[in-house]
């Protein structure tokens, strides 16, 4: 049984993981300070003897004896991270620093959840790990982008100096139940404007493209990386099937029986055109990985999820 910590456990991602770590039969201590992650995600798994749930900043020092760490921790949409850009560059960075140098003192095995973010806008398609970015540094998106590729290098020093056991995966659009409603992405969006019969607005003329997998294809990503042995990463975790903002709205539109009409609006800042995963390096390193459910399917259990709220 091992004692995993993962930093961000109360939001989307981490609560997900918090469950699959702990049907695994391990320890997980889940840290979060509520900026976006809630208390209802992870509510359920309060009962669990096996389950402890800290409220702690990630840009403050913790101590604790763990074997694993996730670093999950920082807000991932941009109306999120956009809020307080400062404090989103401090959890990026001092996060990242706070939680090398307990792995470093622990000896324990770390993950840093990346993003496809620091590839910006790209002028490779798709993106493989060996691309370096196109990212404009001073741009509005550029505390989320920046700070993690600020945190990918402190990785990589911490394990080149330090010989950290580092791990880096680079998540691509992910979507399921436990998206918050009002996290701006174009998943939770769609459903929530298609649920009440407002209007679909789609930036820019529709035609940019995302890929999307579902949580539990990255969850179990997640965890075949942490597992994996003499491979630091980074590697891109992602559904390389890509869609265009009109076809995911289309498609939202049908499942929900919605009468929303279609309205377009100017295209945010720097916001990239492309996003597509090449995932030749995860299927090789982690024992073939890739997405299994489909985007229909995934939208079937989101959709009821939003319902519900």
């Amino acid at each position: 049984m091992k004692q995993i910590l993962v930093t961000g456990g109360a939001g989307f991602i981490g609560s997900h993981l918090c469950e699959r770590l702990l049907k695994d039969g391990n320890n997980v201590i889940c840290m979060d300070n509520y900026f976006t992650g809630r208390k209802q995600n992870i509510v359920h798994l309060l009962d669990n003897p096996y389950f402890e749930l800290v409220r702690h900043d990630v840009t403050f020092p913790y101590y604790v004896e763990v074997d694993e760490i996730y670093n999950l921790a920082c807000p991932a949409s941009p109306i999120h991270y956009q809020f307080d850009p400062v404090s989103t560059t401090k959890t990026s960075v001092i996060g990242a620093i706070n939680m090398l140098g307990l792995a470093k003192r622990t000896k324990a095995r770390i993950l840093q959840a990346s993003t496809s973010e620091v590839y910006g806008d790209p002028i490779v398609h798709p993106q493989e790990e060996s691309y370096w970015g196109n990212v404009n540094p001073i741009g509005l998106r550029s505390c989320y982008d920046e700070g993690k590729r600020c945190a990918e290098t402190l990785f990589m020093d911490y394990h080149r100096q330090n010989k950290v056991d580092i791990k880096i995966i680079r998540i691509f659009n992910t979507y399921g139940p436990r998206m918050r409603p009002d996290d701006g992405r174009v998943v939770s969006n769609f459903i929530m404007q298609a649920l009440k019969g407002g209007d679909i607005t789609i930036y820019g003329d529709g035609m940019q493209t995302r890929s999307f997998q579902y949580i539990d294809d990255l969850v179990e990503g997640m965890v075949r990386m942490m597992a994996s042995e003499d491979f630091t990463g980074p590697v891109n975790l992602g559904n390389p099937r890509e869609f265009t903002m009109i076809e995911l709205a289309e498609l939202v539109l049908k499942m929900t029986n919605s009468s929303s009409k279609l309205i377009f609006t100017p295209l945010p800042s720097d916001d990239p055109k492309q996003r597509k995963p090449n995932i030749s390096l995860a299927k090789e390193k982690l024992n073939g990985w890739e997405p299994t459910i489909r985007l229909e399917e995934g939208l079937v259990e989101t959709i009821k999820y939003f319902k519900s709220l």
